[in-house]
């Protein structure tokens, strides 16, 4: 079985491509991709040549891991039926020498049942955004964690943690945002730039920026015994003054990605109406102009979510 992808052959070296897909077994799908989401944390750093060494990593590589559709084949062993709509974090399922690290920009994936997630086919584009919420879900549920009080950055991962964290009960946080046009979307909770913000007693600080220098800045916002959650990736080595963080006894914590706990409980959220994933989704481009939606999602401030539409895609 053939289907078209996205390749990425080298930095900005991007375009669509006819690949091969090995065959399903018993407990795999066939999915066709509806629409595909462009991460701008670590498809950035492949698309520009500056990701740091990841285990799997390499070119060709097919990029993206948010990708909805529908089941099209279902193996015997599944418990899908076809025609139900799904969630898929990619999937490595090329033939050839093309990696899969992630594999989700695809117009048709083959995955195993047990890695893809059931969604409301009314999500439309918005259930690419599944796996983004998953991990913004799965900073805060951490063990010992606090929920934030200041979140820095209002990109769509920001938006997600100050949502879940509404969500959750806590009192609405205050996000930190430097560029002016992205601080409009706010819902029950401020934007603000950091020198307007007073504040010096923050228990706990989720940078959702992947910004390089910040944790001097952050830790001199700490109340004692505060902690600072990196939530964001980070392409140099994380550095900070001992003597400040001694002082507040600060701790330092990192988020990695979603499990597979945060995904299930992230649809219920969804499904329970306790969280809106409204409004983050800013550009949508067809498949075929591919390499004009990577330059616009990773160069154009104004683009929070890019997402690629596969309809109607050959």
């Amino acid at each position: 079985m053939q289907t078209t992808a996205v390749i990425l052959h080298g930095a900005r070296d991007l375009g669509l491509e006819s690949l091969g897909l090995v065959a399903p077994g018993a407990d795999d799908l066939i999915v066709e991709v509806t629409h595909s989401g462009i991460s701008t944390g670590t498809e950035k750093l492949f698309w520009s040549g500056t990701m740091p060494p990841f285990p799997g990593m390499g070119y060709p590589l097919v990029p993206g891991y948010e990708a909805a559709g529908r089941v099209v084949e279902a193996g015997a062993d599944t418990g899908f039926r076809i025609g139900e709509a799904v969630f898929v974090p990619g999937a490595s399922c090329f033939t050839g020498n093309v990696k899969g690290l992630f594999g989700g920009a695809s117009h048709h994936l083959v995955t195993r049942a047990g890695r893809v997630a059931r969604i409301d086919a009314g999500m439309g584009a918005e259930g690419a955004l599944l796996a983004l919420a998953a991990t913004a879900r799965h900073a805060l549920a951490g063990f010992n964690t606090a929920l934030p009080d200041l979140i820095v950055g209002h990109g769509t991962l920001g938006r997600l943690l100050a949502r879940l964290t509404i969500a959750a009960g806590g009192k609405p946080p205050t996000v930190w945002e430097t560029n002016p046009h992205r601080r409009s979307g706010a819902t029950g909770y401020v934007v603000i730039s950091p020198e307007d913000d007073p504040r010096r007693d923050y228990r706990a600080i989720y940078d959702a920026s992947g910004a390089k220098g910040l944790l001097d800045q952050l830790v001199m916002r700490l109340a004692k015994g505060g902690e600072i959650v990196l939530a964001g990736f980070y392409t140099e080595p994380v550095a900070f003054a001992f003597p400040p963080a001694f002082m507040k006894e600060a701790r330092i914590r990192i988020a990695s990605e979603w499990a597979p706990e945060d995904l299930v409980a992230t649809r219920a959220l969804i499904e329970s109406g306790a969280l809106s994933l409204a409004g983050l989704i800013t550009h949508t481009l067809p498949a075929a102009d591919a390499a004009q939606a990577y330059r616009t999602a990773f160069t154009d401030a104004g683009c929070l979510k890019m997402i690629l539409d596969w309809k109607g895609q050959a």
